[in-house]
């Protein structure tokens, strides 16, 4: 991207609870294209919402997002130039600008009560206003610092009367910005309220906290989700108020991320009501204490998680899916995000973790199974595992799988599979197999293939079929009717395991 100014983004959460995957991707998105364009992104706290504010919220986001590999330059974490980088410590910088735009009669105080509030609204409704605003239609009729007598307003300031401060919309004016996903972007004033930019509790409302903020930290380009799209033409009047319209970030507003079924945005009811995470790590509700699952406890690779993530909106114009987050910094641009929604799909996201996991090498697999393994009493040899890892790793999903579905490899069956039993496991099954343990006692190289080479002996012997004999075997040495090559099992476990299980199986199923 060629530029004069320097690449410079942000991402801004709020920490009012969870990091749903919605702003995780917008992180993300942020991230990539300032790496892609050799610029720089900050985390900025926006802690505002002081009703709102959620214990413990911040280190979770802080949390995530490091989970996921998204590295910031400035954050409230590491500091930089631009800071401070959480909102609620830079409460003394807004007041000068919300002054400003007093000044230069683009803002006014309002003390209007919320009776009184609610008064106009309803009395709006009853002229036949479905949406009644205070506007500039409104504004006339109310407590505010251009209705009142400056007198009066003085008063009222000097008295500490609870006043909040309103931006002072123009009437019928074409508020134009392109934004670099959706194109040029047109709203006339009239559709547009006065907007609150200063609280009563003192505290500046996000549009006003985020516009001084993206200006005093140099901000080039504001990438965030769709549903700040309506405020856009507000944020773009405050630029101009403020005389910074010359340096206004570009923006770029992206397509939600849909519900799998149906329409509308994915929330974390989808996915307990669905059985997925919505959330990048466990998120402890700290007043309820509910428990919502992430994906980092369900066993996701990071780097699968984010190759996911980054496909909910963008596409890279080729049928290359499997992309590492360098990859993704190489290839991503603004160009290739899309206008619509984009519908979450789990299966894929699964799909996205067991192409990560069959693409790794064994021995690392080995290292996190065997964590696994010793939470379930298992103390085996990593190299034992890594021959494991090999195996099962085609048929996994997740690491966990392959305890939970390869556990005949570290410890004899405790049970047999029903089904398999009735099917396969017939009157002269045990004779059969023993005849095989009689052979296999005698290799002296037990092997996958000489232990193959004896089962098929066994099968001219008895003049019999494959499946006559195989499924039996399996479940002596498994207790389950499939799974990864049976030879392959036999010489892992090894000879003395192997003819152990025969025995064992053919003592205990009837």
């Amino acid at each position: 991207m060629s530029t004069d100014r320097p690449i410079r983004l942000r991402f801004a959460p709020s920490p009012t609870g969870y990091l749903h995957v919605g702003g995780l991707r917008t992180a993300l998105y942020n991230f990539l294209f300032a790496k892609k364009n050799d610029g720089k992104i900050i985390l900025r706290i926006e802690d505002t919402d002081q009703a709102r504010f959620v214990s413990g919220a911040e280190d979770y986001i802080v949390d995530s997002l490091k989970w996921c590999g998204i590295d910031f330059d400035e954050s409230v974490k590491k500091h930089g130039d631009y800071g401070p980088y959480r909102q609620s410590e830079r409460k003394s910088i807004y007041h000068q600008y919300a002054q400003l735009l007093i000044d230069s009669g683009h803002a006014y105080y309002a003390f209007d009560t919320p009776e009184e509030l609610t008064e106009m609204r309803e009395r709006m409704k009853s002229a036949g206003i479905a949406s009644p605003q205070y506007n500039a239609v409104t504004r006339s009729g109310m407590k505010n610092s251009l209705t009142l007598p400056t007198e009066e307003v003085k008063a009222r300031l000097d008295r500490g009367d609870k006043h909040v401060i309103r931006i002072k919309m123009p009437r019928n004016e074409d508020v134009k910005f392109e934004d670099l996903i959706r194109g040029w972007v047109s709203v006339n004033t009239n559709n547009l309220d006065d907007k609150v930019l200063f609280k009563s509790d003192g505290m500046p409302t996000y549009h006003l906290a985020n516009v001084v903020d993206d200006y005093l930290m140099d901000i080039s380009h504001v990438i965030r989700g769709e549903e700040w799209l309506p405020s856009a033409p507000l944020h773009v009047l405050l630029y101009r108020s403020l005389g910074w319209e010359a340096v206004m970030p570009k923006f770029a507003h992206l397509p939600l991320i849909l519900k799998p079924d149906g329409n509308g945005k994915l929330s974390k009811r989808d996915g307990d009501r669905l059985g997925f995470p919505v959330f990048p790590i466990d998120w402890i509700n700290p007043v309820t204490q509910e428990k919502s699952s992430g994906y980092k406890e369900s066993g996701y690779d990071p780097e699968a998680f984010i190759n996911m993530l980054a496909f909910l909106g963008w596409n890279p114009g080729t049928p290359q899916e499997i992309f590492s987050m360098n990859d993704l910094i190489k290839e991503f641009s603004l160009e290739r995000v899309g206008r619509a929604g984009a519908k979450f799909d789990f299966d894929k996201t699964k799909w996205f973790n067991q192409q990560y996991l069959r693409a790794k090498d064994n021995n690392i697999l080995a290292q996190e199974l065997q964590e696994i393994l010793k939470k379930n009493n298992i103390n085996v040899e990593l190299g034992f595992v890594t021959r494991v890892c090999h195996e099962l790793k085609e048929r996994a999903t997740f690491i966990h799988d392959m305890w939970s579905e390869g556990r005949y490899f570290f410890e004899a069956p405790k049970s047999y599979d029903q089904k398999t039993i009735r099917k396969k496991w017939k009157q002269e099954t045990p004779k059969i197999l023993l005849s095989l343990k009689e052979r296999l006692v005698k290799l002296n190289e037990f092997s996958s293939e000489n232990v193959e080479s004896d089962f098929k002996e066994i099968l001219n012997q008895y003049s019999i079929g494959m499946g006559q004999l195989l499924p039996a075997f399996r479940l002596a040495l498994t207790g389950i009717g499939m799974g990864p090559s049976l030879f392959n099992i036999a010489e892992i476990i090894g000879k003395d395991e192997t003819i152990a299980r025969i025995d064992s199986a053919t003592q205990n199923i009837s």
